[in-house]
């Protein structure tokens, strides 16, 4: 999938409900149990979303609802969180099935390669006791 650029500099929270694919209370909740994710309200009150606050809470969303953290867990894991290592490294590859956006980091593929390099090792060594 193609990388993608999102154009405007703010965005309401139904625009970045659709976006992301993450309901609009979720979002309002999310506000109150991460701290960086605090994006800014405009003169009548309501909140505008930057791109540095969508891939926020597209990162959230991977850590809760594919990688399966619990909301203690994904706080620990945004504790050493980093503006410039994690949305550096954010990659907005394009849209899923369900037509939301979908977010993956160089991070996880890193990983994801040592992960599947141990069980090639796992798989070789069960092999040769055949």
């Amino acid at each position: 999938m193609k990388k993608l650029s999102l154009k405007k500099l703010y965005y309401s929270i139904s625009e970045v409900s659709k976006i992301t694919g993450v309901e609009q209370y979720v979002l309002r909740y999310w506000e109150t149990e991460f701290e960086g994710l605090k994006p800014q309200k405009n003169r009548a009150g309501n909140r505008i979303y930057s791109n540095k606050n969508i891939k926020f809470v597209l990162y959230i969303k991977s850590l809760l609802r594919e990688q399966k953290y619990t909301i203690e867990g994904a706080k620990k894991i945004l504790e050493n969180y980093s503006d410039e290592n994690e949305l550096n490294d954010a990659e907005l590859i394009g849209k899923n099935n369900n037509g939301n956006y979908h977010y993956e980091t160089k991070i996880n593929k890193s990983y994801m390669k040592k992960d599947l390099e141990d069980i090639k090792d796992i798989l070789e060594l069960i092999l040769s006791k055949l």
